[in-house]
């Protein structure tokens, strides 16, 4: 199997990563987590670069791109520790193009594209833990619209975001609907998150929706998908950044007159958080290659891959503060900053025993040793 970039996908990865290195430093970063861990003038600037629009069709004003070009990117923003939310841009683009009717495409995915409008899914409710088929929020029909009541936790800027993707229960099957923040009946309460990014709980009452699809189930499952790839390629990203921190370090910190890096403990150490990269992302890749496999196929791909992800992002964090000694932990110094943004990714779209149980519920009966 071909496992190389075409030229377009290395051009797409090069302006990324010249942005990121040019235009988000880390002294911007921290600027943006004083503010309040979104800036609407970098979201603006990965606009400009057509990475809102990478999921978007053509014919909406999107580049119209897939999963591999989706990956390339992530990987370069992990880099960077990029604040500002894209891969929910991502699966807003890929949700309304794959399931909304015309009206709704036709009024949003060019404001999408365009890094008009931010668009976020909100679906986690407190009584889920990680489970899609859960939801207490309600759906009702009024008139030619719809309205929804109820609570969602943890929505991604969703203070700073124009619309909501949002699953509710109606007539007793789940749907997903759109919801403008600006709507009457919608109230947000936004707070920062440990990695210094933005999320808000989000409160509908009575609040005004349109329909994207009578089949929310599974347009939500595509939806969590899409984001644990990107969240497995965001994390190859500061995974390769943090080793590269640690290399640096390990070849500038001295002790007994000598670098530290000759030290064989610490190179063995550097080879096993190495391993642990490697195999991050070579799943990283099997997720991008299965994002538009058939449902179960596709479901089982991802549940593999988040597990072994969250597995690689504890390990190479850990080792990584534990390398640094006592200045890996304090929040002046870069490194610190990477393991609190891989300790909060590996519990984004379900943490590492809940994948580990997705997993196993979806073994067949000739899975194992004696198959």
């Amino acid at each position: 199997m071909d496992f190389d970039f075409s030229e377009d996908q290395e051009q797409l990865r090069d302006a990324v990563r010249k942005w990121v290195d040019k235009g988000y430093s880390f002294e911007r970063y921290r600027a943006a987590v004083k503010a309040g861990g979104f800036a609407r003038a970098a979201y603006a600037e990965m606009a400009e670069l057509g990475l809102s629009g990478l999921y978007v069709p053509e014919e909406h004003g999107g580049m119209g791109m897939g999963p591999v070009e989706g990956m390339v990117v992530m990987e370069e923003l992990g880099r960077g520790m990029v604040l500002e939310p894209l891969k929910q841009s991502l699966i807003a683009g890929a949700v309304l193009a794959g399931y909304a009717p015309e009206t709704v495409k036709s009024q949003w995915l060019p404001k999408v594209a365009g890094g008009e409008a931010l668009l976020v899914l909100a679906y986690q409710e407190r009584a889920a833990r990680y489970r899609l088929d859960v939801c207490e929020t309600s759906a009702t029909k009024s008139g030619s619209g719809w309205q929804l009541t109820g609570s969602k936790s943890i929505v991604p800027a969703g203070d700073q975001a124009d619309a909501f993707i949002v699953p509710a229960s109606a007539d007793g099957k789940m749907a997903l609907f759109l919801v403008q923040r600006s709507g009457a009946g919608v109230s947000s309460r936004g707070y920062g998150t440990q990695d210094g990014s933005r999320a808000a709980e989000l409160r509908l009452q009575n609040a005004g929706a349109e329909l994207i699809t009578l089949d929310g189930l599974t347009a939500l499952e595509h939806a969590v998908d899409i984001g644990i790839a990107a969240t497995c390629a965001e994390a190859v990203g500061v995974m390769d950044k943090t080793m590269t921190i640690t290399a640096e370090y390990l070849n500038t910190r001295k002790q007994f007159g000598v670098f530290i890096s000759s030290f064989q403990a610490l190179r063995h150490r550097m080879a096993d958080m190495k391993m642990q990269l490697e195999l991050g992302r070579s799943m990283s890749y099997y997720a991008a290659l299965k994002l538009n496999a058939p449902t179960a196929e596709r479901r089982a791909a991802m549940a593999r891959a988040k597990y072994q992800l969250g597995t690689s992002m504890r390990y190479v964090g850990q080792q990584a503060v534990q390398v640094h000694g006592g200045i890996g932990v304090t929040d002046e110094y870069i490194v610190s900053h990477y393991f609190k943004k891989l300790t909060q990714m590996e519990m984004t779209f379900g943490d590492s025993m809940h994948q580990l149980g997705e997993v196993a519920s979806r073994m067949q009966d000739t899975a194992g040793v004696f198959a």
